[in-house]
């Protein structure tokens, strides 16, 4: 089983917990398509379901493929949301933000009463930090945000390249308007320290640390999918 399948039999499973007639937050990624084509082909099939996506590159495959959608703001209150992440732990804390999408993809996972992650192993870390934490943040006074985050991190112990996220020769603009910072700590020991550090700082709209947010994991390996709860 390649990649691309544990992405897909990560999505099948998520797909049980999907039940007819539920506001759904649809997460953006590559994991996260594999579950819209597969939850698209069930539409077709006359399954129910009201979708918000998590960026334009989610609506843009919904619409392409039929799934219905509507904007947070028509509707506020979802019953649950599926989405990708970079990185897990055994807490179920995640690092998300690759796809530049973290801070809508927060605001719907606040607005769901469940969230499911789903993942393949790959993703799966004891301690977060190998990938880059995506941190967005506002483009006026990049620089000096920069620096402070850069300083915030040193208190904590942490180090590493804290760089302004490129789209090929230009800095990359999300889809509120932002810049992207990746922080390359290597570790996070304290992923609720550095939390509360990183929103203690004006230009910082959001970070890609989701604490607490997840209620289940479906994580796919070469022998399958298997379901983690989130250890206590």
């Amino acid at each position: 089983m390649d990649v691309r399948q544990m992405k897909i039999k990560a999505a099948e499973t998520a797909l049980s917990y999907v039940e007819d007639g539920m506001r759904l937050g649809i997460g953006t990624g590559s994991t996260a398509e594999e579950f819209v084509r597969l939850l698209a082909e069930k539409v077709a099939n006359g399954f129910q379901i009201q979708g918000v996506p998590t960026s334009e590159r989610t609506a843009r495959l919904c619409v392409e493929l039929g799934v219905p959608l509507k904007s947070l703001d028509e509707m506020p209150e979802l019953d649950l949301t599926i989405d990708g992440a970079d990185e897990l732990d055994a807490h179920l804390t995640l690092v998300k933000g690759g796809g530049a999408a973290l801070l809508r993809e927060k605001i719907v996972a606040a607005a769901s009463s469940r969230m499911i992650v789903i993942a393949d192993e790959t993703k799966v870390v004891e301690t977060l930090g190998a990938f880059p934490l995506p941190i967005e943040i506002n483009s006026f006074g990049a620089v000096a945000t920069r620096i402070a985050i850069e300083k915030a991190a040193s208190r904590l112990g942490l180090s590493g390249s804290v760089a302004l996220r490129k789209a090929g020769d230009e800095v990359l603009r999300t889809d509120g308007g932002h810049y992207i910072i990746d922080a390359s700590f290597g570790r996070i020991p304290d992923a609720v320290a550095l939390s509360a550090a990183l929103h203690a700082i004006p230009g910082v709209v959001e970070h890609g640390l989701f604490i607490g947010m997840a209620s289940l994991a479906v994580v796919a390996g070469p022998a399958g999918a298997r379901v983690v709860e989130p250890l206590r």
